[in-house]
């Protein structure tokens, strides 16, 4: 049941980092100005911190997942 659990968390975060991947702006609004999520925030320094933080959240996340089924921890 733990197994399903993990292989459930890792698809999910690879998902939400895929879209957090292509939220970020390189040096314009990016895709972030499609649904005006480039306006979420008051200012565009705060707005690329905030996803930042949240990438490398969702990117440990998917590592330790990945870390943990790939060496067979769970089983």
């Amino acid at each position: 049941m733990l197994l399903y659990i993990i292989w459930t968390i890792q698809i999910l975060s690879a998902l939400l980092l895929i879209v957090l991947i292509l939220l970020h702006s390189p040096k314009g609004d990016g895709i972030a100005a499609i649904g005006g999520a480039s306006q979420l925030f008051s200012s565009q320094k705060s707005a690329e911190k905030g996803l930042n933080k949240v990438t490398a959240i969702v990117s440990a996340v998917f590592f330790i997942c990945t870390f943990l089924l790939g060496f067979g921890i769970i089983k």
